[in-house]
């Protein structure tokens, strides 16, 4: 079993920042991919951004060159920093942990992202 305390959401104007943390307690491998994912109201959840072994990193059109994840391998915490927020941003969003050894995928309980002047 994993589970995860997730924090930093938050009211941000448009053009702000914020810093995402997700902490993951539980059978945790270096190995297991991370991610973050993002639903906003009447869509579908998207993956964000993706960190893999050997710190291999992927990230959808809509972010490149705005969102950095990381992570924290002896601290079980990914991260997500968030730099030129838009509107559009805004969602709830979610990190998660794929379990290779078990084929298992945890979930977060979500932060809520407002992008909004």
């Amino acid at each position: 079993q994993v589970q995860f305390v997730e924090s930093g959401g938050g009211l941000v104007q448009p053009g702000g920042s914020l810093r995402l943390s997700c902490a993951a307690s539980g059978r945790i491998s270096s190995f297991d991919p991370m991610g973050w994912y993002r639903q906003a109201p009447g869509k579908q959840r998207e993956l964000v951004a993706r960190i893999g072994f050997g710190l291999s990193t992927y990230y959808v059109d809509s972010v490149k060159g705005r969102f950095t994840i990381s992570r924290d391998n002896a601290k079980n915490t990914v991260f997500l920093q968030m730099n030129s927020l838009k509107p559009e941003d805004t969602a709830v969003y979610y990190c998660n942990v794929q379990q290779l050894g078990s084929g298992l995928t945890y979930w977060g309980q979500g932060t809520q992202v407002t992008v909004s002047s």
